[in-house]
């Protein structure tokens, strides 16, 4: 099963633009801060995650503020011409 849920804030949107089926695409980055029990231990972690989203879902993060937090949910997957995994957005909420 390939699904995500990520706890992040917006700090970077790409102007929205179309896909050769005529969908709204939208690239962006998000970061996440934390912390999690690993080996007994608490650790701090940050994490910068590219991510796009498609269709509905895409021209509603473009309406959503740089530093806005949100809880996202999808998938993730390496594009064709990449080398860094991509969370491919498919609905978020406020968390």
């Amino acid at each position: 099963m390939n699904r995500t849920d990520l706890s992040a804030s917006i700090v970077e949107l790409q102007t929205l633009r179309y896909t050769p089926a005529g969908l709204p695409a939208l690239d962006f980055r998000l970061e996440h801060e934390s912390s999690v029990q690993e080996a007994g231990l608490t650790r701090q972690v940050k994490a910068s995650v590219k991510a796009v989203a498609i269709g509905a879902v895409a021209e509603r993060v473009q309406r959503q503020p740089i530093g806005s937090f949100w809880r996202f949910s999808g998938f993730l997957a390496t594009p064709r011409n990449g080398k860094s995994v991509v969370l491919h957005v498919q609905e978020f909420q406020q968390d």
